[in-house]
């Protein structure tokens, strides 16, 4: 009995398990598992008859819900179109690779479910790629040849505009496309090649020789250059030698006067120190003077002085005495009348003749003739004998004098 029992519990729970087998799904990450059968509103508000689950794991509700995957995987679709026409009519060959994948997200995915559940993998591919080649043609229609050939970036951009809407309706997502390669049947491409070359090697001749040129102004930029810090450099050379000079100079010109006013300072110093002793010395030497020379010279000037005021005195009494004798020498030949005045000539005459005879070289004599001249019968007077001795001598003497006394008589 407990054998029956053990039995049936074992076979119960391996029924279970195959019934939950049956039953419980894995989803895996590259896929989407769609349990159909039962209607349910989606978060857009949209009622459908299915449900999705992405990533995890779910049970099927028995005979009311049917279970469908949907592969989400990356898929690669190579794309060539030929004899597609371009702008301006040129027949063109295109061709490239484009990776695709059914959207996750919705809205692609219920666009996926009602459009592409129960295809295969190469069925998908086949639609992507028909409706993609639709979209290269209509691409390639709007650009010429020369925007196909030069910007392929751009055309792959354009195209992938082009082709998003219609991808989305299929509930398909294009994650990359490239161009490979661009070609026609009628060569214009290779003529725009080579009259790209052409146009290629002029620019490069013509950016080789502006290379050149350019190359040229900036040596000889980098010459001024060099130049221009070697004359600064110079400058500067010459500036630090010519303020080494001035502070050189300037250092032995402070040297110099400090060794100068030091000197003039001792000099100073030592006449300040020798001052007392030359004014003592000075006032030594004026006293000396002045007992020596200034006393004596005074007091012998004092005596001379006096001296000379008793000599004028006596000269004075003199002349005195002398004037009154003649005033009464005068008077007394006034009194005496004409042989008064002749005596005192005659008198006189002798002192004269001496006088006379000292203020003249002496000349030898050796015999003297009186000669007596008569005029009219006159006898020899005082004035001729006066004129004889002036011819005679070359002196001057009072012959006036003498013929007023002749006059007289």
């Amino acid at each position: 009995m407990f054998v029956a029992l053990g039995l049936t519990g074992a076979a119960g729970l391996w029924a279970f398990i195959l019934l939950l087998r049956q039953l419980y799904y894995i989803c895996q990450p590259s896929e989407v598992l769609i349990f159909a059968g039962l209607r349910r509103r989606t978060g857009s508000g949209q009622t459908v008859g299915y449900r999705t689950v992405r990533g995890g794991s779910a049970l099927r509700i028995p005979v009311l819900e049917e279970v469908m995957r949907l592969d989400l995987s990356n898929m690669i679709i190579d794309l060539r179109v030929e004899n597609a026409y371009s702008k301006g009519g040129i027949p063109l060959n295109v061709s490239g690779v484009a990776n695709i994948k059914i959207s996750g997200d919705e809205p692609g995915i219920h666009n996926a479910i009602e459009r592409l559940i129960g295809k295969s993998q190469d069925d998908i591919r086949h639609i992507a790629k028909e409706t993609l080649e639709g979209n290269l043609r209509g691409v390639m229609s709007s650009l010429t040849p020369e925007q196909l050939n030069e910007d392929k970036v751009t055309f792959a951009r354009t195209l992938l505009e082009e082709a998003e809407d219609d991808l989305q309706r299929l509930g398909l997502v294009l994650d990359t496309l490239q161009i490979q390669n661009i070609s026609d049947d009628v060569r214009y491409l290779d003529s725009i090649g080579r009259k790209q070359l052409v146009e290629l090697k002029r620019d490069s001749r013509i950016a080789e020789a502006e290379a050149k040129s350019q190359s040229a102004v900036k040596q000889a930029e980098n010459q001024r250059i060099t130049d221009l810090r070697r004359l600064d450099k110079d400058l500067a050379i010459a500036t630090a030698n010519a303020e080494k000079r001035t502070t050189d100079a300037l250092t032995r010109r402070a040297a110099l006067i400090a060794e100068v006013e030091a000197s003039v300072g001792a000099e100073l110093a030592r006449a300040e120190a020798e001052l007392p002793v030359q004014t003592e010395r000075i006032k030594q030497v004026t006293e000396q003077l002045q007992a020596d020379i200034v006393a004596p010279a005074e007091s012998e000037c004092q005596t001379m002085m006096a001296e000379a005021k008793g000599e004028a005195a006596t000269i004075i009494e003199q002349g005195r005495s002398q004037a009154d004798g003649l005033r009464d020498l005068v008077e007394s030949l006034k009194r005496s009348g004409d042989d008064a005045k002749r005596l005192f000539l005659l008198q006189k005459l002798e002192p004269l003749l001496t006088m006379l005879s000292d203020t003249v070289q002496p000349v030898e004599v050796e015999e003297v003739s009186l000669v007596a001249e008569k005029s009219a019968g006159s006898t020899l007077t005082i004035a001729t004998l006066l004129k004889q001795l002036q011819q005679t001598t070359g002196l001057k003497l009072p012959i006036e004098a003498a013929e007023s006394i002749n006059n007289d008589d």
